[in-house]
């Protein structure tokens, strides 16, 4: 994305909402610019007057007036950034929103590929510097060059020899500015790389800390933490080092301007050409000038840095997915939830093998079906393929003949409930997360699916029921506890198919016959594919499929396998086993 077309969608999509308050922030920089050049211009009649004349007429007024200059200087420059930093924190939040918005309605493949921390840095780090650069630089922009045409006006009256030697600065200044600011867009790009890197792996110290503690990891860790704080450190400070650049070709110049300025105004004054009130004002009206000069020669840094994050922002906000209604979609009609996979080809990538190859599949509506096979042979991409978190590359997958891909997607996954092996649950209290499946669900509603779910026999013993917090993903709660209230959750939602990757396994036999009972109200007269880890899930399953490498390679109840599948059979003996 060119850098016009950046400026041009920041205005357009963030600042153009807020032109009222940005022309109000405008005005002030006007007072700000009219009383700094009256300052110096104030000079002029001061020394003139006062000093020269000794004349006392104006010994009051003057001071007076250098007294409101100031006063008023300072209330506009409160005013002006108090409105900016206003405008700032509104388009802030209007780019985060934008952001999450967009990660929440992402294809899921897209969230896959990303880790989670790189889209934090992306939401912190980069957003940061995209409001510098809709506010703090804008600001600049107003106030300083304002103020600088203001005391160039002044300085060209007091005296139009001396004013064009002292603008030789600016230019000089701007071209020093110009290459520093390609090296902080540079530097600011790398910077925002190891934030991600910073940013992912502290998520990944959260979720794993037991995991360090038990392989007594902290030291490596504290090296791995040093490792990405130091490299983030040099970073920031390369990119400090960059702006600071500008002081001593700032200091260089004015020294060199004054010294020319001192030497021509000498010249001209003893040649009766230049009063000494004229050279005082000019001086003072020169050295207020070095301020916006000084800030606007760095104003190229700071957009190169705002323009930088903004090219990394927009994309994410900007992304299109793949997986979108049709043209012709319409509501899912459900009577029996029967599920049919036609040829279905399907991989993650179009460099990957097939994960599933030409499958065809018939999940009859209000029974149970089983999926059997080794880690990684495709059964749960078959889950993931209904509701739609990734679409098929060829086939169909029908819902009561009804293609889902010719479906609102709103409507197909309204009528499906997951529960995952992997529960899922927010920091919040146990009534919010079992209602999320139903927002205006009742007190009574929920405490039916948390009895039916067998949630009721722990909550009840919490000191808050069902107002307890139970912490980041249920960090609070047992295994058992956490996969009822997921139970309980999907129970709330009332929809037609049930997709199950058990997770009991590893639970006491206590816990899973609680969880086995919770499972069969859960998937009564329900359309359920179910990931089967148990032998019990097995058994009462009215089809069983087998898979293998993305195939079927057998299917039948489970008689039928134990006879005819080798590769069920050898399942099914390690499941007594156990």
């Amino acid at each position: 994305m060119k850098k016009s077309e950046i400026y041009k969608r920041l205005y357009k999509d963030y600042s153009k909402k807020y032109l009222d308050k940005i022309l109000i922030s405008a005005f002030f920089s006007i007072l700000i610019a009219g009383s700094t050049s009256s300052i110096a211009w104030l000079l002029d009649p001061a020394i003139k007057k006062l000093f020269i004349d000794k004349d006392q007429s104006l010994i009051f007024l003057i001071p007076i007036l250098i007294i409101v200059a100031f006063t008023v200087k300072g209330l506009s420059l409160y005013f002006a950034k108090a409105t900016m930093i206003g405008v700032g924190e509104e388009v802030k939040k209007k780019l985060q929103f934008d952001m999450t918005k967009s990660i929440i309605r992402a294809d899921t493949q897209l969230i896959d590929k990303k880790h989670s921390g790189k889209f934090i840095s992306n939401l912190t780090y980069d957003v940061t510097h995209v409001t510098n650069l809709l506010s703090h630089a804008l600001l600049t922009l107003f106030k300083d060059s304002l103020t600088l045409v203001g005391l160039l006006f002044v300085m060209f009256t007091q005296n139009w020899e001396l004013a064009l030697i002292s603008i030789v600065m600016i230019p000089l200044a701007g071209i020093s500015a110009k290459s520093l600011g390609k090296r902080v867009g540079k530097v600011t790009t790398q910077a925002q790389e190891k934030s991600g890197f910073l940013t992912t792996y502290l998520v990944e110290l959260f979720k794993n800390h037991k995991l360090i503690k038990i392989f007594q990891k902290e030291n490596y860790e504290n090296s791995r933490a040093n490792l990405y704080l130091e490299q983030l450190k040099d970073k920031n400070k390369k990119i400090q080092v960059v702006f600071v650049r500008m002081s001593p070709i700032m200091e260089t110049l004015t020294g060199i301007m004054i010294a020319i300025l001192i030497f021509y105004s000498g010249k001209l004054m003893a040649q009766n050409k230049l009063d000494i009130n004229n050279f005082f004002s000019f001086l003072a009206a020169m050295m207020l000038a070095y301020q916006p000069v000084r800030s606007l020669s760095t104003l190229n840094m700071v957009l190169n840095q705002g323009l930088s994050a903004a090219s990394r922002i927009l994309p994410i906000i900007d992304n299109k997915n793949k997986i979108n209604d049709s043209d012709i979609s319409e509501d899912l009609k459900v009577e029996k939830a029967k599920i049919n996979f036609k040829n279905v080809k399907f991989s993650y990538n179009e460099e990957e093998n097939k994960v599933l190859d030409h499958l065809n599949l018939e999940f009859e509506g209000g029974e149970m079906t089983s999926l059997v096979g080794h880690s990684g042979s495709g059964k749960s991409t078959i889950l993931n393929l209904i509701p739609r978190f990734y679409d098929i590359d060829k086939g169909d997958i029908l819902i009561d003949n009804q293609s889902i891909y010719k479906t609102k997607i709103r409507s197909l996954r309204n009528n499906i409930s997951l529960v995952s092996q992997e529960t899922t649950l927010f920091d919040d209290t146990i009534k919010n997360n079992i209602k999320y499946a139903k927002d205006d669900a009742t007190d009574e509603e929920i405490k039916e699916v948390a009895k039916l779910s067998h949630c009721d026999e722990f909550i009840d013993l919490l000191p808050h029921k069902y107002d307890t917090i139970i912490g980041e993903n249920g960090i609070r709660l047992s295994g058992g506890e956490k996969q009822r209230i997921s139970i309980a959750r999907a129970m709330m939602k009332k929809s037609s198919i049930i997709l199950l990757d058990e997770a009991t396994s590893s639970l006491d036999s206590e816990t899973e016959s609680k969880i086995q009972k919770a499972l069969s109200i859960l998937t009564q007269n329900k359309t359920t594919i179910v990931i089967a880890h148990r032998l019990s899930t097995i058994l009462n399953s009215n089809k069983i499929y087998v898979i293998d490498a993305g195939k079927i390679v057998a299917n039948g109840k489970h008689e039928e396998l134990i006879k005819n599948s080798e590769l069920y059979k050898n399942f099914y003996e390690k499941q007594i086993q156990k």
